[in-house]
């Protein structure tokens, strides 16, 4: 159950989206000032707060300020209810930092609309992977669940990068980064050529991703990933190290170990021919098929084809 800040020096106003976001399942909070705001949030931290903009102590716009700079209330969405209706003062609230802005007199259907679409993209926000920009552990864990329940014919491809580690220490973890986007970037640019549907991509994290589509789009999809990154990742690495054709990494016990570039490795497990009753069972060998793909040398696909 998400928890509603409610900030309006009206109590009137206060009391009616109080109750009406109740109706709606909502723990609400209450405060009449942005003084009183801020000690309210200090204490149980609300995962929305809809704040007025002209209040006495501390307006509405130097609250949002000040949730903004504070590390602990930055990402917390806003939504600012204002009398005024030019479109200034919507975009001096916007600025401030609030998510969306609602004017008086509202529509309650239309609040407690916004309140949850801001809820839920907020939430979506905080699913992505900063660094590639797509969705972590909990939406891919969803996808796959879903259609295992469904029933649907679908392919769960393990993404994993080869010698991650070894690119790492002999470049740098920013050059890391860059491998890291540049295998999302393939993905994507794979995923979007496949048709529909269109397949989901998600970054477990680290250099691991996954890829859901149809088993009629896994192969063409796989090969294509490994072609287009196998073709931009050399350049990656010092000219001296794709001269030699390996990576030289000295280990902790001062020993000099060669390792191979990097490359990739795609495990798959499909429903074509098995039927899997829980989810994280497919996912279970599409993993153990990304361990066969490993243990090919360069980039790989390995595709389950056993059958019940």
């Amino acid at each position: 159950m998400n928890t509603v800040l409610v900030v309006d020096d009206d109590i009137d106003v206060a009391r009616f989206i109080e109750m009406n976001l109740r109706v709606e399942g909502f723990d609400v909070l209450v405060a009449h000032d942005g003084v009183e705001a801020l000690d309210v949030i200090s204490a149980q931290l609300p995962d929305l707060a809809l704040v007025d903009v002209t209040m006495p102590k501390m307006d509405g716009i130097e609250v949002v300020r000040r949730l903004r700079a504070a590390v602990a209330t930055a990402s917390m969405p806003v939504i600012m209810l204002t009398g005024k209706s030019l479109p200034s003062d919507r975009v001096v609230g916007l600025t401030a930092g609030a998510d969306d802005y609602i004017a008086k007199p509202f529509d309650t259907l239309e609040l407690i609309a916004r309140v949850r679409s801001t809820l839920r993209r907020n939430a979506d926000m905080r699913a992505l992977s900063p660094l590639t920009g797509l969705p972590g552990n909990h939406r891919i864990n969803e996808e796959i669940e879903l259609r295992t329940k469904e029933g649907s014919c679908f392919a769960v491809c393990h993404v994993d990068l080869d010698n991650f580690k070894a690119f790492n220490d002999s470049y740098g973890w920013l050059r890391g980064d860059d491998v890291i986007e540049l295998l999302a970037s393939t993905l994507k640019i794979s995923a979007a050529e496949a048709g529909f549907p269109q397949p989901f991509i998600g970054h477990i994290g680290g250099d691991d991703f996954v890829v859901v589509c149809t088993p009629d789009q896994v192969e063409s999809l796989c090969a294509k990933a490994v072609e287009r990154f196998d073709a931009r990742v050399v350049a990656m690495h010092e000219p001296e190290d794709v001269a030699r054709g390996y990576l030289s990494v000295v280990d902790r016990q001062g020993h000099e170990r060669h390792h191979p570039l990097t490359s990739v490795s795609i495990g798959v497990a499909t429903t074509e021919r098995r039927r899997y009753e829980d989810h994280r069972d497919v996912v279970a060998v599409a993993s153990e098929m990304k361990t066969v793909a490993k243990a090919r040398a360069g980039s790989a696909v390995a595709i389950d084809r056993r059958s019940d």
